[in-house]
């Protein structure tokens, strides 16, 4: 909410503006009558830290976790979006079964990351192999790429993760980790934080604007994380995220 109403102010183009009060206004609906703020309440994703001093007893983990999605989703009467197969095509009816992405830590505790990711916006991300050669400039012009390439389709504004580095598939997965961190909150790194920042300009420049009507708000936040790689492999990942950027964390 923080981001849209600095976006609201800070936004030129009028009907950019009308926009992002409407989205405002739906949020604020949302909030009031304990309604999702989309009619696509996602796939559920779920990010595990598990303390190696823990024991789940009592059952199976995952199981568990799919059965919280599944009352979740049908006690909340919430849409029920996942298909068993991605061919075949036939509604599991509760949205089960969640992505569950583990890592083992420190300690006694485990923490649960649930985040809801919608299918419009999911459909726009990107994996990328650059050759090392391609260096900053490389990742620079695909990620804006990828995001002109998406247009409205995201239902911009937009919060954009972006993963360097790993394998193929870690790239993909920091480019998710990267949307859970507080919008606009800055990389550890300096030259990554510096990266964000110019991301975040030139992707503002597209025009694109909210709901893709034009303006300079397209983006409300860049995030890049980053990982070791290989001397031969500069891999890149773009995940996009509507602006109902939805996830809610506990620790037990």
């Amino acid at each position: 909410m923080e981001g849209l109403q600095k976006a609201f102010k800070q936004e030129t183009s009028l009907i950019g503006r009308d926009v992002i009060q409407q989205l405002i206004m739906n949020a604020n609906i949302a909030h009031a009558e304990q309604v999702p703020i989309c009619q696509d309440t996602g796939f559920a994703v779920v990010f595990v830290e598990l303390g190696q001093d823990v024991q789940i007893v009592g059952g199976d983990f995952y199981e568990a976790i799919n059965e919280g999605v599944k009352k979740g989703y049908t006690e909340g009467y919430l849409r029920s979006s996942i298909v068993n197969h991605p061919i075949l095509r036939k509604n599991t009816g509760d949205n089960t079964p969640a992505v569950i992405h583990t890592k083992i830590v420190s300690g006694d505790q485990l923490r649960l990351i649930v985040a809801p990711k919608g299918g419009g916006s999911e459909n726009m991300s990107a994996v990328k192999m650059l050759k090392p050669s391609d260096g900053v400039e490389g990742i620079k012009k695909f990620v804006v790429e990828v995001v002109r390439a998406a247009g409205p389709n995201p239902c911009p504004p937009v919060i954009v993760g972006v993963g360097i580095g790993g394998t193929f598939e870690k790239a993909a997965q920091l480019s998710k980790e990267a949307l859970l961190r507080n919008l606009g909150e800055k990389s550890k790194y300096h030259d990554i934080a510096r990266l964000e920042e110019e991301l975040f300009k030139e992707i503002n420049k597209l025009g694109i604007g909210p709901q893709g009507l034009g303006g300079i708000t397209t983006a409300l936040a860049v995030h890049v994380e980053i990982f070791a790689t290989h001397i031969a492999s500069l891999p890149v990942a773009v995940n996009i995220n509507c602006h109902a950027a939805r996830h809610k964390e506990a620790v037990l």
